[in-house]
């Protein structure tokens, strides 16, 4: 790595030199800018006065007259005259003319009226020079130049304009001429050469290429000559210290291994805080790894601990399916998941005696370790409640107030608790503020069964819980679960809900009961896709095949 990385010295030196070059180019671009603008100001006004002053001299009416017939009167042939005195005196200009702009098109978009001509071009080159009046130009002006004439003859006084040609590079004022009625007849225009200018630049481009090398050398020296004492020195140290840090930290077995070198810079800058801070950092981090190999060792600790708890607590509830293989006349299945290592969540089942099973799927409040200590003691009660007799109600009631003592967290538990006879069909249930189950009846769909809830359990003392009959028939089947299932959340924070559940549940007619718990956990799955899951997620499903007959 160190053989490719660039030197800061080299790049520092070549940032200084471009920002001066950047510079010294761009105050010589400005300064000529300046002086550009100037000797185009200059050229305007003298365009101008040139202009008006042939203007004074020209009768428009009997122009436009001239024009319309193409025959040369007494006032044209003065005119005539005048701009060719101005071309004789005015030897600084390049023509002098007046045109009659017609279209931008590529061919005879002009028509010659007059050209200012002097005596020493006429011994020249008469044909070049003069114009003759009514005479298309062919295509000896661009579209380009011809729309620029148009416009300027639209105008309402004087408009210029540069054009560079094989003649020349010319810079152009031009003017219309109005007859007495206003109307544009034909547009006067003054070319002047530009060669001025080029010279110019070219005169002052050497100057200032010349001004710009030697600022240039001077300042990179001066520049980097204060760079290399305030910046670049005290970074090489500031570098080596933490590359020593570094490299100890590659080998170090313990934080204590690591190596923490001052750079000892004192320039009284933000260099300076620098290097204490990199020096605060180093030690700093020192002292956090300290601590994080301690903290690290207690969280494997608590890790280890913690999976030894769900391990416990998934042993709790019954994993062998399936769970009655002495008893064909019903089937069940059921599943939790947890959001955290730990959940309280809880399902049982359990025969009561030879023809009452007994259904429990609940909720403890809260989540984590806490919600599962109360979880076991909650699923406790009920089982051993439960073993002793009576219904469902009398069970919940029972363990309702010993939940409530010395329930200093205020935690409680929604409960579904069923007592149902195989021999019957019948059940009876209690559900403390649990969600609502959902049945299916042979051949049909699964639908909720929605009847009054009674209060949840661990809330207060002395409460009592209604009781639910309910009734199965051979190929009926009753599906319960915890809020997990209908509340889980998409990334676009919407719900589950009861409806897709329904759907899940309606999918598959044929599904056994570890089918159809496949079918809605995989739906669910599908729906809440990256998002994390925030609750547990439990649910038990009961097939009734067919009335118990004892032997």
């Amino acid at each position: 790595m160190a053989k490719n990385k660039k030197s800061l010295s080299r790049t520092l030196l070549i940032g200084c030199a471009a920002f001066i070059l950047l510079i010294c180019i761009l105050m010589g671009a400005l300064g000529f800018a300046t002086y550009y603008n100037g000797i185009i100001d200059k050229y305007q006004v003298y365009l101008r006065d040139l202009l008006q002053l042939t203007m004074d001299n020209i009768d428009a009416d009997d122009l436009a007259k001239c024009i319309e017939t193409k025959n040369k009167s007494e006032a044209f042939e003065k005119t005539q005259a005048f701009i060719d005195s101005v071309k004789e005196n005015y030897d600084d200009i390049e023509f002098i003319y007046i045109i009659k702009p017609l279209n931008d098109n590529a061919v005879d978009n002009v028509m010659d009226v007059m050209a200012g001509i002097t005596a020493e071009e006429k011994k020249i080159d008469i044909d070049f020079y003069s114009v003759t009046l009514g005479n298309l130009t062919g295509d000896n002006y661009t579209p380009k130049v011809a729309k620029l004439y148009l416009d300027g003859m639209n105008s309402d006084g004087v408009s210029y304009f540069s054009n560079r040609t094989e003649y020349g590079f010319d810079y152009t004022g031009m003017m219309p001429i109005k007859d007495s009625t206003g109307k544009a007849i034909a547009l006067l225009a003054v070319d002047k050469s530009m060669i001025e200018i080029q010279d110019v630049f070219y005169r002052y481009s050497l100057i200032v290429l010349a001004e710009i090398l030697i600022l240039s050398a001077i300042g990179v020296f001066v520049m980097y000559k204060w760079l290399r004492n305030r910046v670049i020195d005290p970074l090489k140290r500031l570098e080596e210290s933490s590359g020593s840090f570094v490299e100890s930290s590659k080998v170090a077995d313990s934080p204590d291994d690591l190596k923490i070198t001052d750079p000892h810079i004192n320039t009284g800058d933000e260099m300076q805080s620098l290097s204490t801070s990199m020096n605060d950092m180093f030690t700093g981090m020192k002292k956090y790894m300290t601590d994080l190999v301690s903290v690290t060792k207690e969280k494997e600790r608590i890790g280890v601990e913690l999976n030894v708890a769900t391990q416990i607590q998934a042993d709790m509830l019954p994993r062998i399916f399936p769970a009655f293989p002495g008893t064909p006349e019903f089937d069940i299945y059921a599943t939790m998941t947890p959001a955290k290592e730990v959940g309280g969540d809880f399902y049982d089942f359990f025969m009561l005696d030879e023809t009452h099973l007994g259904m429990v799927i609940a909720d403890v409040s809260g989540k984590g370790v806490p919600a599962a200590l109360f979880m076991v003691i909650s699923k406790t009660l009920i089982k051993n409640r439960a073993l002793m007799g009576g219904g469902p109600g009398e069970i919940l009631n029972y363990v309702n107030d010993q939940l409530c003592e010395g329930n200093a967290s205020e935690l409680f538990v929604t409960v579904w608790f069923a007592i149902f006879d195989i021999e019957t069909g019948k059940g009876l249930a209690a559900n403390a503020g649990h969600e609502h189950p959902a049945i299916k009846r042979k051949g049909g769909q699964f639908e909720l069964d929605i009847y009054r809830h009674s209060p949840v359990v661990a809330t207060m003392e002395g409460m009592r819980f209604r009781e639910h009959e309910f009734e199965l028939n051979p190929g009926d089947m009753l599906f319960v679960y915890t809020d997990g299932v209908p509340e889980a959340t998409d990334a676009n924070k919407e719900l589950y809900g009861t409806d897709r559940m329904l759907k899940a549940l309606n999918s598959d007619p044929e599904a056994d009961v570890h089918e159809l718990l496949a079918n809605v956990k995989s739906d669910v799955d599908k729906f809440v896709g990256e998002a994390p899951q925030f609750d547990d997620l439990t649910m038990m499903a009961f097939e009734y095949k067919s009335y118990f007959k004892k032997k």
